[in-house]
């Protein structure tokens, strides 16, 4: 009796019904949702990549051609807090913009600049004015430091801005040891004139009485 040939063998293995297998049909879904996230993913970044560079074009352009940017802190070698500046492109997205340390110098935020520059430009003509009254009453003045000395006049010790600066206190003068200029330390008794510097363009000269201390043999 002749036998039914056997029907060939599928490569794939099948379901009781005929189809692939569900493992295979699994593997084959996964990997084309890994195929759509990546492509996603590398719309994505496209995207990002663009808006950098959007981000980048609108960057307001200096005098020279660079980045104006409004410092929001000191950095290093480039300026203070609340300065305009400009800097390269690179510098402006990659360093400056991203660390926090400026933002875009808008029209706005130089106005502010000004108002505030205006202010400060007339504190400081008001400290000046005051520096100069002080030194008109410096230098009609004069201070007189008591020191022990021996009896030809030399002192024991010394004379320096310290001393000056807590005589001139006393008569409610306040000026800096700083402020006052010496060639040296006052060694001997004798009037002496002394610089006084209290700003770059407010210098006087001051007298200073160095005498002996009650009791010494010097010169009175």
């Amino acid at each position: 009796m002749a036998t039914k040939p056997e029907a060939p063998a599928s490569d794939a293995p099948k379901s009781e019904h005929g189809s692939a297998s569900p493992a295979l049909a699994s593997a084959d879904n996964n990997s084309a949702g890994k195929s759509g996230r990546a492509t996603g993913k590398g719309r994505e970044a496209a995207g990002s990549k663009a808006g950098i560079a959007t981000g980048a074009r609108r960057l307001p352009k200096g005098e020279r051609g660079g980045i104006e940017l409004l410092l929001i802190q000191s950095v290093e070698h480039l300026g203070k807090v609340g300065e305009v500046v400009e800097v390269k492109r690179g510098y402006a997205a990659n360093y400056l913009l991203p660390q926090g340390l400026a933002t875009i110098a808008t029209d706005h935020h130089k106005r502010m600049i000004e108002k505030h520059r205006a202010k400060l430009e007339e504190i400081a003509r008001e400290r000046l004015a005051g520096l100069r009254s002080l030194l008109d009453e410096l230098v009609r003045t004069s201070v007189t430091i008591e020191a022990n000395a021996n009896d030809e006049g030399h002192l024991y010790g010394s004379v320096g801005a310290t001393e000056i600066s807590r005589s001139l206190k006393q008569q409610d003068l306040l000026v800096s040891p700083d402020n006052i200029i010496l060639q040296g330390p006052l060694k001997e008794v004798g009037l002496y004139t002394v610089k006084i510097r209290l700003a770059p363009e407010v210098e006087g000269d001051l007298k200073v009485w160095v005498v002996p201390s009650s009791g010494d043999g010097g010169a009175k």
